[in-house]
């Protein structure tokens, strides 16, 4: 029996909601790790990788529109912008319709020299996958796909908050 089992019978969906949290935030620090490896290798820190990635999915970018989908300062965008353009991954381009505007763009072929640290990690995930059907892919990639926008925005509302003190709890 599963643990999920286990626990929808013992608790039902009170008890898979919290372990599916749970799990879900132990892969979410994993992943933290692993993208600090990566950068680490690439000669660069993880917030400049995780703008890297922004710009390489998203496409071309403004700095202003960087600093809007992470929550970083224009300040500190034009410091990952510089050192993504000393590593050679980036380079700025001005907007053809606003000479004011600078357009951040990926290198070409910046994919292919980042892809092959990706590599096991995309074998691992493919045979993992190849495990699930296709109804239960669509399901996690509907999950995946509809829980970005939420995590965006809770991101803003905790950057926009009031800082607290915490107080030190000698852990």
């Amino acid at each position: 029996m599963t643990r999920v089992s286990r626990a929808k019978g013992a608790n039902g969906r009170g008890a898979i909601l919290a372990e599916l949290e749970r799990e879900i935030r132990k892969l979410s620090a994993q992943s933290v790790l692993f993208s600090t490896a990566i950068s680490s290798r690439l000669g660069i820190n993880s917030s400049d990788l995780e703008c890297l990635d922004i710009v390489n999915l998203g496409g071309a970018a403004t700095a202003g529109q960087l600093a809007a989908a992470t929550g970083l300062s224009t300040g500190a965008i034009t410091g990952v912008i510089d050192r993504l353009v000393k590593a050679g991954f980036v380079r700025r381009r001005r907007d053809g319709q606003d000479r004011r505007r600078v357009i951040i763009e990926p290198m070409p072929g910046v994919e292919r020299k980042i892809a092959p640290m990706f590599a096991s990690l995309s074998a691992a995930m493919a045979r993992l996958w190849s495990t699930y059907s296709d109804v239960d892919l669509e399901l996690v990639r509907r999950w995946v796909a509809e829980s970005y926008p939420v995590m965006v925005e809770e991101t803003a509302k905790l950057r926009a908050a009031p800082r607290r003190a915490v107080r030190k709890t000698g852990l």
